[in-house]
């Protein structure tokens, strides 16, 4: 058995399908790691997330900030943008089946046997993996639950930048969700940096990418999010597996066999 983590897919439904026969994966033997944004940007963001729910107990997902769009816009009437390509899946037949599936992922998803944690963005070292996964939990509880649609219509926002035990209520919901979602760049005390998105020499003064930081504990951390970085990590002091190789915008998607490490790529496909 191979366990197989996969960088965004963000609706590359003809790469991801590619990559698992380049892989030659087997749901009955292997096991996929899917570090979020599933959907969103890509011409596949319904097939997609069809093509992830139907293989069962064989995938484990996190949420990513483009899949909690998605939920946004179907319980709280979060507005789309110019480039999302989310209207198929909101149309489709068996978009309530495919939602509820969603937001039941959850935020992290951590394998001691593997010695590997999973989240979108990253792992801020203010937090230990036990406080991480009980701050996600936090989250999970409320996207599963009756109000879910209360608190994606306030889930948007980038205030509070710093977490604080003390924070209740959306504010601290929010941090939570910011940490795991959007996180890059970081200032030494927490502070959560919106503004640079592109590689690790556009971090603004005082701030740095999150994985630089030394942590007390020691996990591997596999996560996405962070195209511009191209797979690489370099001169991290954290354990991290950066996965995001930004198939979406032209390069390529990425999946590492957790075991031995072995990277496979396969290339965007041409757009029609």
């Amino acid at each position: 058995m191979s366990t197989y983590a996969i960088g965004d897919l963000q609706g590359c439904y003809a790469e991801f399908a590619a990559l698992l026969e380049r892989i030659a994966f087997d749901p009955q033997r292997d096991r996929l790691w899917l570090v979020g944004d599933l959907v969103n940007r890509g011409p596949g963001s319904l097939d997609c997330l069809r093509a992830v729910k139907a293989l069962g107990d064989s995938v484990r997902v996190v949420l990513g900030n483009h899949d909690l769009h998605l939920l946004a816009a179907a319980w709280a009437d979060a507005p789309l943008k110019r480039a999302d390509t989310l209207q198929p899946i909101l149309e489709a037949d068996d978009r309530d089946e495919l939602l509820d599936w969603l937001r039941r992922q959850p935020l992290l998803v951590h394998d001691a046997s593997l010695d590997a944690v999973m989240v979108h963005a990253g792992l801020p070292p203010q937090w230990s993996l036990k406080q991480a996964s009980d701050y996600a939990a936090e989250v999970e509880t409320v996207l599963r639950g009756d109000s879910v649609g209360d608190f994606l219509a306030v889930m948007y926002g980038n205030l509070p930048a710093r977490w604080s035990e003390d924070l209740r209520g959306i504010e601290r919901l929010r941090v939570i969700v910011n940490t795991f979602t959007r996180m890059r760049f970081i200032a030494a005390d927490g502070t959560l940096d919106f503004d640079a998105k592109e590689g690790l020499d556009s971090a603004p003064a005082n701030f740095a990418p999150w994985f630089t930081y030394p942590r007390k504990d020691d996990p591997r951390i596999v996560f996405g999010h962070w195209a511009a970085l191209q797979g690489k990590t370099p001169d991290a002091r954290v354990r991290a597996l950066a996965l995001d190789t930004g198939c979406v915008w032209g390069s390529e998607l990425t999946a590492v066999a957790l075991e031995s490490g072995e990277r496979y790529v396969e290339p965007a496909h041409p757009r029609r």
